[in-house]
C-alpha cells in the first residue's frame, strides 16, 4: 500500500517533446509504476491517508509540485518544492543525455559506455536531490526517486 499505483504529468503547457524525451517519459512511468516505493509519513501529529497513491507532478509557478490523492480519489497531499536545487543537475542532465543519444548513433561501444557511466552518474545526483527535497514529506527509495526524476526533467524540458 506503500506505493504510486497512477502518476500523471501535467504537460499541457509545454512544447511537444523530443522523441527522444518521450521515450524517456514512456520508459520511467512504465518502470515507476511496475516497481516503486512511496510513503506518506506522519507530520506534525497529523494522521496520513494510506496509498496506494496517484500523483500528479506539474511546475506551477516555477516550483515543482506533487499533487496525491488514494485511490479513492481523497486528497491525501501537496507539496510545492523549489525548482532551484534542481536547476543545475537538470542541466547537465541534458547535456549528457544529448551526448549520449547522438554517440548512439557515431560512436563505438566503448566510448558510448563511458558517457552512459556519466549519464548514470549524473542521474544518481538528481536522485540524491529529490531525495533530500522530499525529506519529512515522503519516502521514497533509490529506484523511485531515479524515476521521478527522470519525469522532473521531462517537466523541465518543456518548461
Amino acid at each position: 500500500m506503500t506505493r504510486i499505483s497512477h502518476i500523471e504529468l501535467d504537460d499541457r503547457n509545454l512544447p511537444p517533446p523530443t522523441p527522444e524525451i518521450e521515450q524517456e517519459r514512456k520508459v520511467a512511468i512504465y518502470d515507476l509504476l511496475e516497481e516503486n516505493s512511496f510513503t506518506l509519513p506522519v507530520r506534525d501529529d497529523r494522521a496520513t491517508l494510506d496509498g496506494p497513491y496517484h500523483v500528479q507532478l506539474s511546475i506551477r509557478e516555477k516550483r515543482l509540485v506533487f499533487d496525491i490523492e488514494t485511490e479513492a480519489s481523497e486528497k491525501a497531499a501537496e507539496f510545492h518544492l523549489s525548482l532551484g536545487p534542481f536547476r543545475q543537475v537538470v542541466k547537465d542532465y541534458f547535456q549528457i543525455c544529448e551526448s549520449y543519444f547522438n554517440a548512439v548513433k557515431n560512436l563505438p561501444p566503448s566510448q558510448i559506455e563511458t558517457i552512459d557511466m556519466a549519464r548514470r552518474g549524473i542521474h544518481n545526483e538528481g536522485s540524491r536531490v529529490l531525495q533530500e527535497r522530499l525529506e519529512g514529506k515522503a519516502e521514497i527509495d533509490n529506484d523511485t526517486a531515479r524515476r521521478l526524476f527522470t519525469l522532473i526533467c521531462v517537466l523541465h524540458f518543456g518548461g
